[in-house]
């Protein structure tokens, strides 16, 4: 056993997206650990994507290697994955005011993803494969109200025009689990994928609230006097980084894993920040939805389509797996919420 945590030690994990909101927590957490850690990203000279990720604290026998990797260039992904025993695959383009979802957002997820698998059968190093997916990879865009999905349930109706994001994580998704299926079982990596909700938690770096985050920042900055009627699951993103680690050796083979800590209505996380920040005005009470429909016509984020298909509408995910597999205790949403703020408001990022 002494010789096996020894060679784990010894071991380099790559982590693809590492600047972004969840890649920079799986730093920390492999670094904490004393893990060996890669760290990939588009810019590694620019210091607003690297300074959070270079003042990390690391753990005895750990160390950080940064490095440049464009997903669309195959030759720096063979390079950045290039003995590395594991990989977590984290890096996304998320879907926020796109002008063209397909460039920016699907092409990314998929030519990425495969840039990666490329790699990987490029090299005999590799023997954990952990990808970051997504609950929209789960969820259909149509569904009935209330409905819980679960591990087996797949975005299928996502296309460009109605669900961007959902159609590049799924795609992603089965792009993986494709060429995971093909390959000789006795030889092929172990693939885990991990499905995120909302991510809330302390960003580490400014350019973490375009994300999940930005629920949080337009109620810090009371972009709206009132909330919108909106219901999210959420998840910590200090949890959602504990499953990415514990996913490289912990689970099912081939595991899909929804990571949830809980869910509410926005009026809910504005009515937490108030009682925990009494201090600050917070939006309150919740906009008529007929008001919603009016601002989706004029706001740069929102649409018509996105206003009639997710307001005063809920769904659920099941992360009982997750809990019963990975062995996950998830925080609560309200801790979550809580701590989103001090980062915020510290370093004033909004």
């Amino acid at each position: 056993m002494l010789q096996d945590l020894r060679r784990a030690m010894d071991e380099v994990v790559l982590v693809t997206g590492a600047s972004g909101y969840i890649g920079s927590h799986i730093v920390a957490n492999l670094l904490a650990r004393g893990r060996k850690v890669r760290a990939a990203l588009r810019a590694p000279d620019d210091p607003e994507r690297v300074a959070h990720l270079l003042a990390l604290p690391i753990g005895e026998g750990g160390s950080l290697d940064v490095v440049k990797m464009d997903l669309f260039d195959a030759e720096q992904v063979k390079a950045a994955v290039a003995g590395c025993s594991d990989v977590i695959h984290a890096a996304a383009a998320l879907y926020v005011g796109k002008s063209d979802p397909q460039k920016e957002v699907i092409d990314p997820s998929l030519i990425g993803t495969q840039n990666i698998c490329d790699a990987i059968d490029a090299t005999d190093s590799v023997k954990h494969l952990v990808h970051t997916s997504s609950t929209a990879a789960i969820r259909p865009t149509k569904y009935e109200d209330g409905a819980c999905f679960t591990s087996e349930s797949w975005a299928d109706d996502a296309t460009v025009e109605n669900n961007a994001y959902g159609l590049a994580k799924a795609g992603a998704e089965k792009l993986v689990r494709e060429w995971h299926a093909n390959k000789d079982e006795n030889t092929r990596p172990r693939l885990v994928t991990i499905h995120p909700c909302v991510v809330f938690g302390p960003p580490l770096s400014k350019r973490h609230l375009g994300g999940s985050l930005s629920y949080v920042e337009a109620l810090y900055k009371r972009t709206m006097p009132k909330s919108l009627p909106v219901h999210i699951n959420i998840v910590d993103v200090r949890d959602v980084a504990e499953s990415h680690v514990r996913a490289l050796t912990e689970g099912e083979p081939c595991g899909r894993y929804l990571v949830i800590g809980g869910d509410m209505w926005m009026k809910d996380v504005a009515d937490i920040l108030r009682t925990a920040y009494p201090n600050r005005k917070w939006p309150k009470g919740v906009l008529p939805y007929t008001v919603c429909l009016i601002a989706a016509l004029f706001h740069p984020k929102m649409s018509i389509k996105w206003a009639r298909s997710s307001l005063k509408r809920h769904c659920t995910f099941d992360a009982t797996p997750a809990k019963q597999e990975l062995n996950m205790t998830f925080r609560q949403p309200s801790e979550s919420i809580i701590d989103s703020i001090p980062p915020i408001r510290d370093n004033n990022w909004a």
